[in-house]
This record gives structure tokens, sequence and C-alpha cells, in this order.
């Protein structure tokens, strides 16, 4: 992804997810627009020193975002998992993206809410 495209991601997405994922493929379908993206292959830094391994991805994630050009906006997020060689156990990095008990992005769910 070039310097211009990440840009317009900023824009348009949750600084995090940007700096996080990248972005795989957008779809247009009848219920709005479909962003795709992919976790980066960037192990948590408290891991920094254990031999890790990526180990593919946790199941996809379809969360809400900001309506884009007045149509609603899904992402589908992959998060990747690693397993540590060091300990022996699968690791992932902490999800504060999404607000809980939701599938709306943490920014999103606080903007309607401020319409209660």
């Amino acid at each position: 992804m070039n310097d211009l495209e990440t840009e317009l991601l900023k824009l348009l997405l949750p600084p995090d997810l940007v700096d996080q994922f990248e972005l795989i493929r957008i779809e247009a379908m009848s219920d709005g627009s479909h962003l795709f993206l992919d976790q980066r292959n960037l192990p948590p830094e408290e891991y920094h020193g254990h031999k890790l391994e990526s180990k593919g991805f946790l199941d996809q994630v379809i969360i809400r975002d900001f309506p884009l050009r007045g149509k609603a906006c899904f992402l589908h997020l992959r998060r990747r998992k690693w397993y540590n060689h060091t300990t022996g156990t699968t690791i992932y990095t902490s999800w504060d993206s999404v607000a809980e008990g939701t599938r709306l992005t943490a920014e999103f769910a606080a903007f309607l809410k401020g319409f209660n």
C-alpha cells in the first residue's frame, strides 16, 4: 500500500486499525461497503525476545463502522495468532477497537451513544 492509500485509510478508519491491519479488498454490495482487512504480521510488543511463529488467523469478525457516502460500512477483520515457542502457548494481540458487547467500532458506538 502506498503513502496516499495509507493517508486515505486514516481518514476513513480508526487509526489503530490502519496501523495494525492492511486492506485486502473492498466490495460494494447492496447492503453497503465491505472492507476486508488482515492483521499485519507484527507480534505484540510484550513478547519481544520470544520465539514466535505466525500460525494464520483467528475467525473473521465483522463490525460496523461509520457509514461511507451514506451507505453502511462493514469491516471484515482477521486477527493473527502466533505460536510462542518460548512458552508453548498461542498468543494474539489485545482487542480494544470494538465497543464492549457490540459489533461496532468503539468510535462509532460512542458517536451513537451521544444520540441517546
